[in-house]
């Protein structure tokens, strides 16, 4: 995809953000934006704390979408995430892996 982006004009840059774009957009779609911020604590924690708390875990990924999928409480404080079960799969791991690149 890159290459044929690239024929197109389109610069490098351009081509990678278009997954963190569509991945926003996703966290807009399922309201994630209600408690969570990029970069700043609100109902829950922001995803740059997300990502720095789990860099170099390499089961991250997989515990962070099991989180999503059935909830969590107690890791970020006492209000609990409700289970977001209806968001199909794909989708949560692509939130999931946009998260874990936040900086």
């Amino acid at each position: 995809m890159k290459r044929a982006a690239l024929m197109f004009g389109l610069t490098a840059a351009a081509v990678a953000a278009v997954p963190a774009a569509a991945n926003e957009e996703l966290a807009k779609k399922y309201a994630c934006f209600a408690c969570h911020t990029t970069d700043k604590k609100m109902v829950g924690p922001a995803y740059k704390e997300v990502a720095a708390k789990y860099r170099g875990d390499k089961d991250a990924a997989a515990k962070l979408a099991q989180k999503v999928k059935n909830g969590s409480q107690g890791v970020w404080g006492n209000v609990p995430m409700p289970p977001n079960s209806t968001v199909p799969d794909a989708d949560v791991n692509a939130l999931v892996k946009w998260i874990l690149s936040q900086k």
